[in-house]
Parts: structure tokens; sequence; C-alpha cells
């Protein structure tokens, strides 16, 4: 999939914390001695045998290098550039006819009418629950799946286009979808785009100032939100130049929204009422062409106000076209679970490239993912578990909790259930890594079934992919998807500019810490940064990672200048985007991202520091949970924030006899100071980072970085900026220490 420059993921609740992480049930650990240990080791010996012989026999070399890309000659700067090894020429359309979203939507309604399409849960009970320490939290029971096909949702789409012209939406108006992710959103955005209706799109994280800015920017007339963002739109309404109309998703338990200010002019309708009315009184579709504006998407930014990038329809179809073709064996058989935000150029690129397969799409939330998610009541079903997905799209932060979970509940096990856990790793890790002493064939089966069936089950036990995008997904975290689901991990490369096409890694490919070979439907070119000391005729080639193609966008909403710094059309009219990241080519084609040229630091003697490269590095700790490096031309060394992993340092504490009144207190004391220095030094220098890289002195901090507390993008990518800002009387004490 792809990475995007930034967008909103809604507060990761259980995945930000310790509480609810998505951890294997308390139980898990006794259901590993399932079988008694006698049992285990004899039929472990046999498989051992067993696949020696069959590896022994049948093994033939297999080593001879894969190309994922080819080198190509193509138009604007010099440098060099590589396209999709299996296409001669770019993708543009996943099939004739499919040159816009509107009639690739309807062309799949079509073609699986009676197809599960949009599943939403139906809410059983919410109630409110009180924790020792006086914390309230909100609780919910929630039941099965109800589904909506693919042919319902067509009518369903047809009554929303239609009920906007009967609330008054003219045509050439814009209509921004602020809400959740949730089955209304994406069918409001199918009915935008059969009235031609450019649509604006923005995370519900983002805040008041910033949503003024975007609606006032684009001039939107018409607004389509969940209940708890259109309080927001009320109190903001004084604020708001040009809206219109609102429409609001209904929720449980349903009232009349109250309204204020210029709010009390807006013609405030219910979802359901404007179907009702569509179906009642119902209008001609206008189709959109390919180069009309489909949706001006905007980024949170790491910093000032966001941009939007403004997507035409046969931008964000090209890269569906070349997704589809990147996961093999997609079918109307998939079922495909979403919990990101649609508003990010990833989800909605997942979403629309399962459109066009025919896969039924479960939605859910971060707060609900799993049974021990934070919103879930105690013995009922999380998200996935009731769902069974067999795709899911994931950023990095939560596939590390999701690692940290498993590896936290098998250390508790302790003794023979740990040891267990850590030979069947061990021996698939081989495999993976290419030993041929490595557990495969029986000997896999027997790892399944006593160790690995049982972490599985945390995902609803039937996943065979996933896709990983919006920052860079650590070695660890994708040996430990691969080994523990047994699951390939395909982690792309993109922005939001590119419609979240650049590059993606096949998933026959074994290797971490790269993110593939270009998409079908872009070149992927590096041009030599002079500056860097990055150049393509380096052996390896390396150099800024320029991404050209039909998925290149056509710039930022209302900001030329911006657009022609970022973006350049070539002589044969293909149009390219700078992204400022700094890549490599390996010999198959592949591409690692190895810097950012706005990362880069010099010191204060002289020595380059990569802020993004070593955060990435210092990442690996156990202690970490975020990290933000800071270096400046005025000190010859690095200090660093870290927000603590609670249980890590906690643990760490009652080993050590620490005493403390609180967590707060425990970031405080200098021996919790020096732990972490140690373990940040330690992963450094098995990071092979040089001793300047390396901080000197650390500042902990007890409470998370969420999207909510604007250091984060909704991607949890870091706000470098507004966290110095926030931060700044620390940084200083730090250097003084």
């Amino acid at each position: 999939m792809a990475t995007t420059t930034e967008s909103s993921i809604p507060s990761l609740g259980d995945l930000t914390s310790t509480e609810g992480l998505p951890m294997l049930p308390p139980s898990a650990g006794t259901k590993y001695l399932a079988l008694e240990p006698t049992t285990i080791l004899v039929a472990l010996a046999i498989a051992i045998i067993t696949t020696f012989i069959l590896i022994f026999v049948f093994n033939k070399d297999g080593k001879k290098l894969k190309q994922r890309a080819v080198t190509c000659n193509v138009g604007g700067e010099p440098g060099l550039a590589k396209r999709n090894h299996r296409f001669l020429s770019l993708v543009e359309t996943p099939w004739e006819g499919a040159s816009t979203l509107a009639f690739l939507f309807e062309q799949a309604c079509h073609q699986y009418p009676g197809n599960h399409f949009l599943g939403s849960r139906e809410l059983i009970k919410q109630e409110t629950e009180v924790s020792k320490d006086g914390r309230s939290f909100e609780k919910l029971t929630l039941g099965k799946y109800n589904w909506v096909t693919y042919g319902q949702a067509l009518q369903r789409v047809t009554n929303f286009a239609s009920g906007l012209v009967a609330i008054g939406h003219q045509k050439g108006e814009r209509v921004a979808l602020f809400s959740e992710t949730r089955a209304e959103w994406m069918l409001a955005l199918q009915g935008c785009f059969r009235r031609s209706a450019p649509v604006v799109t923005i995370y519900a994280s983002l805040g008041e100032e910033a949503l003024a800015y975007s609606l006032n920017q684009t001039e939107v007339t018409t607004v389509v939100c969940d209940r708890k963002q259109l309080q927001k739109l009320v109190g903001l309404s004084d604020h708001l130049e040009t809206v219109k109309r609102v429409v609001y998703i209904e929720d449980e338990p349903k009232s009349s929204p109250s309204l204020k200010g210029r709010s009390n002019e807006w013609t405030v309708a219910s979802f359901s009422h404007v179907e009702s009315l569509g179906e009642q009184l119902p209008a001609e579709a206008e189709m959109p062409a390919p180069n009309d504006v489909a949706v001006i998407m905007y980024t949170s930014g790491s910093t000032g106000m966001p941009k939007g990038v403004v997507m035409s329809h046969a931008n964000i179809v090209a890269t569906v076209a070349a997704e589809v073709t990147a996961v093999p064996e997609l079918s109307c058989k998939d079922i495909y679970l979403a919990y990101l935000p649609l508003a990010h150029i990833l989800e909605l690129a997942a979403e629309t490239t399962m459109i066009a397969a025919g896969v039924a799409i479960g939605y859910g939330s971060p707060l609900t993912l799993t049974d021990t998610s934070n919103k879930i009541k105690h013995g009922t079903k999380g998200d996935v578990s009731e769902l069974k997905p067999t795709l899911m799209t994931a950023v990095p932060a939560i596939l590390d909790r999701v690692r940290d979970g498993v590896r936290k509940k098998v250390d508790s096990s302790g003794g023979f259930v740990k040891s267990l856990f850590q030979l069947a790793y061990d021996r698939r890790l081989k495999a993976i890594e290419g030993s041929w002493l490595g557990a495969w064939g029986l000997e896999k089966l027997l790892w399944d079934v006593l160790v690995f069936k049982k972490i599985q089950a945390i995902l609803g036990g039937n996943i065979r992919g996933m896709l990983s995008g919006g920052a860079p997904l650590s070695r660890d975290t994708q040996r430990f998807i691969n080994i523990c689901f047994g699951a390939p991990i395909g982690q792309g490369y993109g922005l939001t500019e590119t419609c979240a096409g650049g590059t993606f890694s096949e998933w026959d490919d074994i290797s971490v810490g790269r993110v593939g070979p270009p998409v079908p439907c872009c070149y992927i070119k590096l041009v030599s940064w002079e500056e860097g000391n990055y150049r393509y005729t380096d052996n390896p080639p390396k150099g800024e990672i320029v991404i050209g193609g039909p998925n290149v966008t056509l710039g930022y909403f209302k900001n030329q200048a911006k657009t022609e710094e970022d973006f350049k059309t070539d002589e044969r009219g293909m149009r390219w985007f700078y992204t400022g990241d700094i890549g490599q080519f390996h010999e198959d084609g592949c591409v690692e991202i190895i810097d950012r040229k706005k990362d880069i630091v010099k010191l204060q003697h002289g020595e380059y520091v990569s802020l993004g490269k070593v955060e990435a590095v210092l990442a690996g700790s156990p202690y970490v949970e975020s990290i933000m490096l800071n270096a400046d031309p005025f000190h010859s060394n690095c200090v660093a924030l870290v927000v603590v992993v609670h249980s890590a340092l906690e643990g760490w504490a009652k080993k050590s006899g620490i005493q403390y009144s609180s967590f707060a207190d425990l970031c405080e004391k200098p021996e919790s100071i020096k732990e972490v220095l140690a373990s940040l030094a330690k992963v450094g220098k098995e990071g092979r980072l040089e001793r300047v890289e390396i901080p000197t002195n650390v500042k902990l901090l007890h409470e998370p970085w969420t999207p909510e507390t604007g250091l984060v993008t909704a991607a949890m990518k870091i706000k470098r900026e507004k966290i110095r800002k926030q931060f700044a009387d620390d940084l200083k004490e730090l250097y003084h220490k």
C-alpha cells in the first residue's frame, strides 16, 4: 500500500497505551501446554528428521535474484528511473470503462450485486464503567455485522445523490466529508461522485482553526458529518463563511441536534432523510470525466496549516489499477477490515481497491478492534474476532503494539511456555531468512498448531495478508508479524500527492527494511542531491525519490508557489512529484528509504545527523513508545524526548526495587533515565549508529503523543516543530545537564 504526507488516524486508544493492547488472552499461556512435553518433543524430532530428508532430497539452488523492476528511459531531470517488471507500460485503469471512481463503483455493483459489501456492527449496549482510581470508561457491547450488498449500496448511493439535489446542493459546489470511518462515509463519497461534486476530505482529529481554514478555503457549501463532528461545526459556525447545509449521520440514541449562532441559518438533515428525499425525488446522474477533480484531501502536515491536495478521478483510478495487481488472488471471497480514517489516502486507496475486486468491507475502529480493546465490554468480541478478515491495512504504530502485546503475554507466562515460543520463533526465523535447516514442511505445521494459531486468533485467525503504510515499519516488527501471524506484509511507500502510489513490496519478497519496487502505475526516479552527497551514479544508486505517472496529482489547492516547487511536468507531458525523501535502489530494483532532506542537521563540529533515520533505529528500544531526537548546529551532541512504554519501565523498576509514587515520578528518577539511555545506546550500537547520533541525555515523558494532542500526525509521525516548541525548556535543560 502506501504512506502519505499525513492524515488523520483517530485516537488509537488501546493501541497507544498499555491497557487494552491487542494481546493474547490471559489463558493463552496454558493453552500452549495442550500436549504433554514428551509428546511435543517426540513429534518435533520426527518433524525435524522428515523435513531434513525432504530438503536434502528436493532442495535446489533457488538463490537466483528475482528482478522486480527494470531501468527505463524517461523524460525530465537526469536521474535513474525504474518501472515495475511485470508491465511494459504504466497502467491507468483496472479494466476498460473504469476511468472514473464513479464508473468503477457502478460497474463493481453490477458485477457483484448480491455480494456483501459494507458491514457495520450492531450496537447492543452502551454503558460506563468506573475504575478503582475513579476514572470512567465507556464500554460497548457490539453484535454481529449487518451487511449492505453491492446492489443495495448502488441504490442507496443513487438516492443520496438525488437527495443532495433535493436539499439544494448546486452543481459545481463542494461537499466536505468530516466523519470517522464508517459505511455512510463511503456511501456519501460515491453519492457525491454521481453528481460530479468535488469532495473535500477532513480527518476527524483536525483542530478547530485548521478545520475552519480548510472549509473556508475550499468554499464548501455542504458538510456530511457524524453527530460528534456536528457539535464541532456548530461551535465554529460563526467562523464558517460558506457552509449552508449539514447532513449528519444518525447514531444511537437518536435526538435532534441543538444549533446556535450562524448554524441556525443552515439546512440540517439526517443522512437517512436525505436518502428518503432522493428516493421520492430522483434526479438524473451527472457522471464525472476522468480529469475532473474527485477529492481535495487535506493533509495534517508536520508544520503550519494543512495543505489541500487536488486529486482527479484519473489520478486515484491509476493507483487502484496498480494495486489490484499487487495483492495475489484478490477476489470477492476476501473480507477486508476497515478502521483507519478514510480521510487518509492510505485507507481511501485501499477500500477503493477492495471495491474494484468485489471484496466485503467490514467497518470497525481502533477502540473496538480486539477483544481487549478499551471500549469493548469484557467477555464480548472485538471487530476482528467477529469479522474474521482475510485482509487488513495497518500503520506501524498498531503493528508495533500487537507485537509488544504478544511478547508481554509470552514473557509473563515464563517457563516452558516462553521457551517453547522462543524455539518456535527461532526455527521459523531461520526458515524465512533462508536457512535450509529452518522450520518448513511438517515442522511448520507443528509450530502453527502448538504456538502460532493461538496468536493468529488475535486478528481473527484468517489473515492471509496485511498492508502496511503511513510510516516506516521496523525490521523486527515485520519479521514478528511474518512469523507469528504466518502472513506476508505488503509494505509500501507513497504520498497523498501521488494518491498513495509509489512502491509496494511483492508478497513473495521476504526481505525487510525495503518498500518494494515501483507499482505498475508510476516510475520511480532517483535524482542526485549534491548537498547531501547522494548521487544516482553511486553504487548502489542513491538520490531524492521522484515519482512520475498518471497517479501524480494536480497540485495544492490555491497554493501555486508550493505546487510549482514540488511538481514538474517534463517535455513528454509526464507529471513528476519531488518527494524530499532519499532512496536507494537495490540490485533487484526494490527501493529502500534511507533519509529525508529536511531531517538532516549539521552538528557543531561538522558531523551530519539524519534525525528520522536515527529515530527509526532508537525506536527499537523496548522502552520507546515515541521518540524525537533533537540536534542543532550549536551543539556537538544530540538529546532526545522519549514517550515511555509504561509496562516496560514499570517492569524494570519492579525488578530493580525502585520505589515511586506515580508513573510520572518514575520517569523523573535518575535511575530510570540512566536505564533508558543505556538501552538507547545498546540499540544504537546494534543499529550501527555513529557516536554523535546516540543521545547523551533524555527526557522521559509519561503521557502519550496522539493526534489529539497535536504532537503527532494521523499516521503517528511526529510533528517535530510543535514538539520542539512545547518542550523548548526541557530541550534547553537537557543540553546543559
